[in-house]
């Protein structure tokens, strides 16, 4: 069995991303390893839900409902494997609020469609770009299990971002878009920079998606 070179795995997910977490929220993430993992999985479950609206919503894309079905079940066999992590560790569920990170990209969607989905894919992609990246950018920090869970997830959230990408394509081909191509990169240099923004401002609620902590602001 081959090794996983998790350098070479993790160029494209770092070159899609507009920036790198900045330490002061890895400080951060360490300090508060319960709520990190408590919000982690709350991301797992409600990137599930997501996926699985979007196959009701969107049932006449044929090779959508594949794919998102493919993610829904990966989605919450990490929801599953984050809480056995938890019960493991003696943390008990507790319930938090959301941050800001996906209100602030999804106010950002056009309001008619195709166009809509076809933000809303990349919204997903950025997504699971940026769970990818802190995974990394935690694992060598944690403790040995967590540390090896994360490394773990990095296949399969790299292979999520590319996912939704191919998605957006393929909504904006099938649709009949006039240069879907040149949409598309529009789009993710537009998301590029909200979320880089998001990442890099600061932020009164720390959460896994969430930017610079106000106080080291």
């Amino acid at each position: 069995m081959s090794l996983i070179n998790y350098d070479d795995l993790m160029k494209p997910v770092l070159g899609f991303l507009g920036c790198e977490t900045p330490q002061t929220w890895l400080d951060e993430a360490l300090n508060n390893l319960e709520l990190l993992m408590q919000d982690h999985a709350n991301c797992e479950k409600k990137a599930a839900g997501t996926a699985m609206n979007l196959m009701f919503r969107y049932t006449f894309f044929t090779d959508l409902q594949v794919k998102l079905a493919q993610l829904v079940r990966e989605e919450m066999l990490h929801y599953e494997q984050v809480l056995e992590l938890m019960t493991k560790r003696g943390q008990e569920w507790q319930s938090i609020s959301a941050g800001r990170y996906a209100g602030g990209l999804r106010k950002e969607v056009r309001t008619y469609e195709p166009e809509a989905l076809i933000d809303i894919m990349i919204i997903g992609a950025f997504v699971e770009a940026r769970s990818c990246e802190r995974f990394y950018a935690l694992a060598p920090l944690v403790d040995q299990d967590l540390g090896k869970y994360y490394r773990y997830l990095l296949k399969s959230e790299s292979r999520h971002f590319e996912d939704y990408l191919a998605l957006a394509l393929d909504v904006a081909q099938t649709s009949k878009l006039k240069n879907p191509k040149e949409d598309i990169q529009q789009r993710i240099a537009h998301f590029r920079e909200v979320e880089k923004n998001l990442i890099l401002s600061p932020d009164d609620l720390f959460r896994f998606h969430s930017g610079v902590p106000s106080q080291a602001a």
